[in-house]
């Protein structure tokens, strides 16, 4: 089903709750998304091999993980329009393949400049897999579950930094920076299977589709909204999280020692956070995504306040991980319904916005390091910027009070 067809005015009754059983093809898909949340994020426990082994130093070595954004913010659009004839399911799999061999790549090569341009071939496939997979769930689960089915997809990543990225970082101990980038690839040749087996053989909207069609989805005013509303969370959560270290280490005085598993806390949130959200944004996903960026508010403003303790802050971190994340699969849900004709780029966008998000935040979080705040500047300034989320949901949510009549959400 298209994104055109889910229906403008969800809010304007009650909806019954998604109680059925997903399809397979939803989980076949969050295992993709698993590959690539660890792909993302495993280098950064990484760093140090990488850098001794390509000689290159840690903060070069860096680069591997900010080429992989600039690629997923690029990546997500372009590769979008650039598959846009071929069937979903070739373009998960070449995605997927793509992937793979990025992958093997990086772990054949022996130079720094050739990783560089196999993460950053990896993040294209990443951004394209994504955004069709969003699509594509939203397409099996039906409007009573695309909140959900995004939620279970976008699990897998969250999932990754539970999981994935500890036992890739461990892996990278025993065998190498190398030996994970293998396992990826292997495993991503894996999947490659299970997605020819279980993604229909169809067009992205069963229909005849073009650029201009596509591109149509530029002039929904709700649409830049989300858009907006994607990029201010993540800004705000996710570039707080980038500085959460030196907060847990020089202001709550934990040990150094212990702040991976304070992380593994966060991550445990996210998935929370993504799962709970996806289930609530099926029956209110405008009071949703007001509650998540007023929850994320407060609980960065309330980490920049207790930080100076230690068991506070680890249970605000892991909060922030919940909140930070419930808004997120109703944000890509309405993207890929406010697209109307254009489920694909608007998912894909939302993919970009997310991580344009990230990239900015982190900028500004690091300035915020330097402050007169010290290790608690990233997240004060992180607080004022989540706050801004309230204003395009708040919007939306008018808006949609407007078309529809008196909602329930």
């Amino acid at each position: 089903m298209q994104g055109a067809t889910l229906h403008a005015s969800v809010e304007a009754r009650p909806r019954p709750p998604a109680s059925r059983r997903l399809p397979v093809v939803v989980y076949v898909l969050a295992l993709g998304t698993f590959l690539m949340g660890t792909s993302e994020f495993v280098v950064a426990g990484l760093l140090p091999e990488i850098a001794g082994d390509l000689q290159v130093s840690v903060a070069r070595a860096g680069l591997a993980i900010t080429v992989f954004a600039v690629g997923m913010i690029i990546g997500a659009p372009l590769m979008s329009m650039l598959t846009l004839r071929l069937p979903a399911r070739w373009t998960l799999v070449l995605a997927l393949g793509v992937f793979a061999a990025g992958h093997a790549i990086a772990a054949a090569g022996d130079g720094f400049g050739l990783l560089l341009a196999a993460r950053f071939l990896t993040a294209l496939a990443t951004g394209a897999f994504w955004a069709v997979a969003n699509v594509v769930a939203t397409r099996a689960a039906g409007p009573a579950a695309s909140s959900r089915a995004v939620g279970v997809v976008g699990s897998g990543a969250m999932l990754a930094n539970v999981v994935g990225v500890p036992l890739g970082a461990f892996a990278g101990q025993l065998m190498g920076w190398r030996g994970p980038f293998w396992m990826l690839a292997v495993l991503a040749v894996a999947a490659v299977a299970l997605i020819a087996r279980w993604v229909p053989h169809e067009t992205r909207g069963g229909q005849a589709v073009s650029i201009r069609s596509e591109l149509s989805a530029l002039r929904a005013g709700r649409l830049w909204l989300v858009l907006a509303a994607c990029a201010a969370t993540s800004a705000g959560v996710l570039g707080t999280y980038t500085y959460i270290a030196p907060l847990l280490t020089d202001r709550a005085g934990i040990a150094a020692g212990l702040v991976p598993l304070v992380l593994v806390g966060f991550g445990a949130g996210a998935l929370a956070g993504f799962l709970a959200g996806g289930r609530l944004g099926d029956v209110r996903p405008y009071a949703t995504t007001i509650t998540a960026a007023a929850s994320a508010t407060v609980m960065l403003s309330a980490l920049a306040l207790l930080s100076g303790f230690a068991v506070p802050t680890v249970l605000l971190v892991a909060l922030l991980g919940l909140a930070g994340f419930l808004g997120t699969p109703v944000l890509i849900a309405l993207g890929v319904r406010f697209a109307g004709r254009a489920p694909t780029l608007g998912s894909a966008l939302t993919v970009s916005a997310f991580n344009l998000g990230t990239a900015a935040g982190s900028w500004i979080a690091g300035l915020a390091l330097d402050s007169p705040f010290q290790a608690a500047g990233p997240a004060t300034v992180g607080a004022a910027v989540a706050a801004l989320t309230l204003v395009p949901t708040i919007t939306i949510a008018l808006v949609q009070r407007r078309r529809s009549g008196p909602a329930h959400g």
